[in-house]
């Protein structure tokens, strides 16, 4: 039997908050009884995988070592609409032969959107 991905699992402070911002982002629906210490994005819409916020009294302090990485046709659209739901840019790179942004989230989670 062979392993499959279920979840993504973020620590935060408030569940459904964080949620929220993930699932306008995604466009994709907050889970019914989504709360300050759990909610989960995407579950009943048959997203895989299923994002799981989950509150934690001590976050791991710096950068999370891991992190969403998301495509978008226009990044520069994208980067915008993630910034005007509360995402703050923390820089812009072209390595590796792709290009992408680095952004956080409301609570600081690093993610990044590329594409052209």
């Amino acid at each position: 039997m062979a392993l499959s991905l279920a979840h993504v699992t973020i620590d935060c402070a408030d569940a459904g908050a964080l949620a929220a911002f993930w699932a306008r982002l995604l466009d994709l629906p907050v889970d019914p009884d989504a709360g300050a210490e759990f909610a989960t994005v995407g579950r009943t819409a048959g997203a895989t995988p299923v994002l799981m916020f989950i509150q934690v009294p001590d976050k791991n302090p710096g950068k999370n070592v891991i992190h969403l990485d998301l495509h978008a046709s226009d990044r520069h659209e994208q980067v915008q609409r993630a910034i005007g739901l509360g995402a703050e840019h923390r820089g812009d790179f072209d390595m590796y032969g792709t290009k992408w942004t680095t952004l956080a989230d409301p609570e600081g989670n690093l993610f990044d959107i590329g594409g052209e």
